[in-house]
């Protein structure tokens, strides 16, 4: 089909998108190489995809209030022009579903179907943090599991008590996840059959004779808070996982729920660590393709050049005094910059490249470097390990060292050869997570005694909770314990302990 146009003019219908698509999947599968699920697009209204965005994306989910107030933030947003819609929104799934907006002419359509379907869809499949802790073939079955469960707590336990549950846990999913490894990615045949098996189980053991049964004095522990600590697996990162195990108070579809908002959280976990390499993946995939659509005749001039001016504005990096800029950069912006910027390096190095990159400068081969690099990297790698001065003079980057002892700000950091290495090494750590997410876990309970539950949050260089969100999170976890619950905040160096924070079950 080369040499012939796909489309002519903004109109589109469905014989347009299949001619598009399989132009696109030729390009993207025989030339570039690229790995991709099966498929599937999804055409929708601006009023669906202002429901897509409420439900992060995801076709289906549970009831709650929350996703109703997402929905008229967004809708009023759009409504006075204050913001404008998405021009795809894509699921990492298998299939891979991505929405095309109705509105969009023929080459947004098909540039969104290789950002989405071919961009997004290869990095879901091939990049590392996605297949360690997603499995995208169960996600859509869990998430019907979910709508259906919660929906019959609702007519069982009533809406207000299943709500409470709910609450606290959407409170709580950040601290619901395992940040380290370990956690198993969502398999619903096996976490029905687990909880059946459970149920099953204890149905079958108990037997209320047990509790006229007298107890033996036990022999003395040398360590009784180290082996009681022990026993619980403590230290514990993961707030929910140890609520929904460990909770004396909790019934079984509570613990349910628990279940369903941090299995739903881990699924998620991945994606804002690799927000920068999934878009400039995406973009710099969709900005290949759509070219050689036209290079080989298959789109013309007019359609061409929609695709740059799109392609502009996603790309546009706001000054830091733009009424549009906000803290960090632009993960399109920065994204599609390094993508580009090996394609180069692998072509066409200079002397500053062979330097800074001996193993892929000149190598010839672009198109392998960067599927290794989607593959191997998250954001905070990707930039240690690719950001290069070019890029850096290109965004016009320096470091500043803003010391609280000092009225004045000091640029520590700028265009030579240390000051390239301290800015990529500050913003690389600007990417880990572990720079955002608060250090809370669960130290010690004594599950024989007064129960209650004891937090430790380790603070980096003396940053100390807020007061109110502390408390606000100290009650949701209460709301699930079911005990006191008391947070101690302590200097990650000295061990000193810098505030204390309490809260008691609801109703106390």
């Amino acid at each position: 089909m080369d040499n012939q146009l796909l489309y002519a003019g903004t109109d589109w219908d469905f014989s347009t998108l299949r001619r598009s698509y399989e132009a696109i999947e030729r390009i993207a599968c025989d030339e570039l190489g690229l790995e991709v699920y099966p498929n599937r697009i999804e055409v929708i209204t601006s009023e669906q995809m202002l429901d897509v965005y409420t439900a992060h994306g995801m076709p289906l989910t549970y009831r709650h209030w929350s996703y109703g107030k997402r929905f008229l933030q967004h809708e009023t947003s759009y409504r006075r022009g204050y913001t404008s819609l998405a021009y795809e929104v894509v699921i990492n799934s298998n299939p891979c579903i991505s929405y095309l907006m109705e509105g969009n002419t023929a080459t947004m359509q098909a540039l969104v179907i290789a950002h989405a379907a071919f961009g997004h869809n290869h990095f879901f499949r091939n990049n590392h943090l996605f297949q360690q802790w997603t499995d995208a073939s169960a996600i859509l079955d869990y998430l019907e599991f979910a709508r259906t469960y919660i929906g019959s707590c609702e007519d069982k336990y009533g809406v207000g008590a299943t709500e409470r549950v709910l609450d606290a846990a959407h409170a709580l999913s950040r601290h619901g996840v395992n940040r380290h490894g370990g956690a198993r990615p969502l398999n619903l045949k096996i976490d029905q059959k687990r909880e059946r098996e459970r149920r099953e189980y204890d149905e079958k053991i108990f037997d209320d004779l047990w509790r006229t049964v007298p107890v033996g004095k036990a022999a003395p522990e040398s360590d009784p808070i180290g082996e009681r600590r022990r026993k619980l697996g403590l230290p514990e990162e993961n707030l929910l996982y140890f609520i929904e195990k460990t909770s004396p108070k909790l019934q079984f579809w509570e613990r349910e729920i628990i279940r369903i908002v941090r299995l739903i959280a881990q699924y998620f976990y991945p994606q804002p660590q690799a927000k920068v390499m999934n878009e400039g993946c995406a973009t710099w995939v969709h900005q290949r393709v759509m070219t050689r659509l036209h290079e080989t005749g298959q789109i013309d001039d007019a359609a061409f050049l929609e695709v740059l001016h799109s392609t502009a504005n996603v790309i546009m990096q706001p000054g830091f005094d733009h009424p549009a800029g906000g803290p960090g950069f632009n993960p399109y912006a920065l994204g599609y910059a390094m993508m580009s910027d090996i394609e180069r390096i692998c072509t066409s190095p200079t002397a500053e490249d062979r330097d800074w990159f001996p193993d892929i400068a000149g190598n010839r081969n672009p198109l392998g470097t960067l599927r290794y690099a989607w593959a191997n990297f998250r954001d905070e790698s990707f930039i240690l390990q690719y950001l290069s001065p070019a890029v850096m003079r290109q965004f016009k980057m320096f470091r500043l060292l803003d010391d609280t002892a000092d009225k004045d700000l000091l640029v520590d950091a700028i265009h030579d050869d240390a000051g390239y290495r301290a800015i990529r090494r500050s913003l690389a750590q600007s990417y880990d997570p572990a720079t955002h997410d608060a250090d809370v876990q669960v130290v010690d309970v004594d599950l024989a005694g007064d129960r209650k539950l004891i937090l430790q949050h380790r603070t980096r260089a003396g940053q100390l909770l807020a007061q109110p969100d502390a408390d606000l999170t100290l009650k949701h976890i209460a709301t699930l314990w079911g005990y006191e619950v008391r947070m101690q905040e302590v200097d990650g160096e000295t061990e000193a302990v810098l505030a204390s924070h309490s809260a008691g079950p609801p109703g106390k």
